[in-house]
């Protein structure tokens, strides 16, 4: 449980957030399949890319981890894993799920990857039905839509797919099966998802091209361990963001974080809004760009937030539905069902919860509609144990007048360790 209060004035100061949790995902996944060392600099230290190395070590990887974020991985390449004989456990990570059973999928042995009991209860068959057109053998609870998996890996050769949602875990599970497959995997998508993949694989020396929404990768190639440094976590950035833009007389950087064009929807959406927000610092670590970000707190309208942009801002949904309660008119945003699939129903939640706290919010079946501004009003408000709905609660009980307790607050250790303090901190 943690409470939070309201500042006397805006926020200020001058910040760094933890490694991307998408990217350190991705890196150790690509690492574990190349040859040679890879050394990931600036880790995200969260449970959930903790839960990541774990099962890279059952599958024989071998790992050295440091308290500076800096991890080493040694492999052979995907020939050398080795099968596990224990379980793998994947925490409350889908991304760890769903990424490695890509890969398990083109190893010859058997594999079971299981989880906590949310993500036991988050869909499975949208990677499960790619994976087995490629030849692998995957079965699970309820016809395969849920976890625990078990995967036999097979000689398996690439397909030419259409994705039904727009989803990076299952675009990134079929271009890492797509590594080890006989032939070429063409994966074309619904609309435009983060493309961090795509990014590490090339930067490893994968041969993958991308053209429009359609992105295709050559199996077989065999790829080498590169040092990879992880900027700050965009998706983390976000609640700061927000809080500061809410905030008037805020004054806030936050240092060094990943501006992939696939990352920044939210960014965008708040200048939309009316935010001012600068790039300062512009740079590439490597594959990716990144920049700092300067924020002062503005006078914000309401916006319309439409199905294309979705995958862009997709973890920022509900911390974008607290800064919304504070903008002048109605807010719409559509094309957002797959939250309902989250660790939560993210609709649900934070409808339930911002109303709560004297919200004028409307769940649809694929969004929200937000009226402001209204006053917020401290409560006690529930997490559903989801790390996204909780660090969303921080910002709404940061702007509300009163203590907002927040029940079940432990759960944002899964992404964001340290988030507690860093809010003190910029209210000081």
């Amino acid at each position: 449980m943690e409470t939070v209060t309201k500042p006397n004035k805006g926020i200020s100061g001058c910040l760094r957030v933890p490694g991307d949790k998408s990217i350190s995902h991705r890196a150790a996944i690509v690492g574990a399949i190349a040859t040679g060392t890879t050394e990931i600099i600036g880790y995200a230290s969260g449970l959930d890319c903790s839960h990541t190395l774990t099962c890279l070590e059952k599958l024989g990887v071998t790992i050295e981890r440091s308290a500076e974020n800096r991890v080493l991985i040694q492999s052979a390449g995907p020939e050398s894993l080795e099968e596990p004989d224990t379980i793998l456990d994947a925490g409350n990570s889908g991304t760890t799920m769903r990424l490695l059973a890509g890969v398990l999928a083109s190893i010859p042995f058997c594999s079971v990857i299981t989880g906590d009991s949310s993500l036991r209860n988050r869909p499975m068959d949208r990677i499960v039905e790619p994976l087995r057109q490629m030849g692998a053998c995957i079965c699970g609870r309820k016809d395969s839509c849920y976890a625990p998996l078990m995967i036999k890996g097979e000689n398996i050769h690439g397909i030419c797919y259409q994705q039904k949602i727009a989803s990076a875990q299952v675009k990134s599970a079929i271009l890492l099966a797509g590594m080890n497959a006989t032939g070429y995997t063409i994966l074309e998508e619904l609309y435009r998802s983060r493309d961090h993949t795509e990014r590490l694989l090339k930067w490893f020396g994968a041969q993958i091209s991308t053209e429009g929404m359609r992105t295709t990768v050559t199996g077989k190639t065999r790829i080498s361990g590169r040092r990879v440094t992880v900027p700050g976590d965009i998706s983390s950035a976000a609640y700061f963001l927000a809080l500061a833009a809410a905030t008037p007389e805020s004054d806030l950087t936050i240092l060094d974080v990943s501006i992939n064009p696939t990352r920044t929807g939210f960014v965008e959406i708040l200048q939309d809004m009316g935010a001012n927000i600068a790039l300062i610092d512009e740079k590439h670590y490597g594959f990716e760009p990144v920049a700092s970000l300067k924020i002062t707190g503005s006078a914000l309208n309401a916006i319309e937030v439409r199905p294309e942009q979705i995958p862009n801002l997709i973890d920022e949904i509900p911390v974008l539905a607290v800064v919304c309660t504070q903008a002048e008119g109605v807010t719409r945003i559509s094309g957002a069902q797959e939250l309902r699939l989250k660790e939560s129903d993210r609709l649900t939640a934070i409808t339930k919860e911002l109303n709560k706290m004297g919200a004028n919010i409307q769940e649809t079946s694929d969004g929200l509609i937000i009226k402001g501004p209204t006053p917020l009003f401290g409560t006690n408000v529930e997490t559903y144990g989801d790390h996204r709905i909780a660090m969303a609660m921080a910002v709404a009980g940061s702007l509300a007048q009163g203590t907002t307790t927040i029940n079940g607050a432990d759960c944002v250790d899964v992404s964001f360790p340290g988030f507690w303090d860093l809010v003190e901190q910029v209210k000081q």
